[in-house]
């Protein structure tokens, strides 16, 4: 691969994750470590990441370098597949969280005219549910989050404490070869954890890129997770991890 083709994949992935390894590039680009530890000094100096001890960081919140629609219009085949799935799990009748994210968005036009009751931080799902005569839907309280259509802050946590939920369908930045699901925004890991923390049943919703995936900050165990949905072609290594943890995984 070219080095400028090679400098602007580095780019988008350090954008999407908002960190990511030397190692996980070596990887995924397929090219020796020492090769990705000349790009990420380059790419420092020219001010477009942060080089840090054994990867990198974006130099700016990754949603605002990302805003939602161009996230949105990436890998759309692939979370339309997921988002199709995972509608099938949904029964009549449930309670179910709609975490934030272009799939889960995917998955609330799927329940339009589904007798169901949502709950959900995500701007975009209500903008897709809010004239659904036939779907009960209660939005968190708390801080706009305007570059990705989403309600975070101490007032979406203390809504999240009154709710008793079938299921959550969770979103992530991506899953560690090990299992771990990891995030890149601060602001979004606590209201994830109390979403798993108040469903019987936790659902996660990742296209295949993100097995597996980079993110700087720790969401939860591969043990807390009880289904995974994601296409045919995600890492396999990755998946078998999680399945040994418990969780069941169905593949699009």
């Amino acid at each position: 691969m070219l080095q400028r083709l090679r400098h602007a994949e580095i780019m988008r992935r350090v954008r999407l994750s908002g960190a990511t390894s030397v190692r996980d590039l070596a990887s995924q680009l397929g090219v020796s470590p020492s090769t990705i530890r000349r790009d990420l000094e380059v790419l420092d100096r020219d001010g477009t990441l942060r080089r840090v001890r054994g990867g990198a960081l974006a130099s700016v919140d990754a949603d605002d370098a990302r805003p939602f629609a161009e996230v949105e219009a990436v890998d759309e085949q692939d979370k339309e597949a997921v988002a199709a799935r995972a509608a099938a799990l949904v029964r009549d009748g449930d309670v179910i969280l709609l975490d934030i994210g272009t799939t889960t968005m995917r998955l609330a036009r799927r329940l339009r005219g589904r007798r169901v009751t949502v709950v959900t931080s995500s701007l975009a799902v209500l903008d897709v549910l809010r004239s659904d005569p036939e779907v009960e839907l209660l939005l968190l309280g708390g801080m706009v989050r305007r570059p990705y259509h989403s309600l975070v802050g101490v007032l979406t946590e203390a809504a999240l404490s009154q709710v008793v939920a079938d299921r959550v369908f969770l979103g992530a930045s991506g899953v560690r070869p090990d299992g771990q699901l990891v995030d890149t925004t601060l602001a979004e890991v606590p209201l994830k954890r109390a979403m798993i923390a108040a469903a019987r049943q936790v659902v996660l919703l990742v296209d295949r890129h993100k097995f597996p995936g980079t993110g700087a900050l720790r969401v939860c165990g591969p043990e807390d997770i009880d289904v995974i949905v994601t296409n045919e072609g995600a890492d396999e290594a990755t998946l078998r991890n999680c399945a040994a943890a418990g969780a069941e995984v169905l593949l699009t």
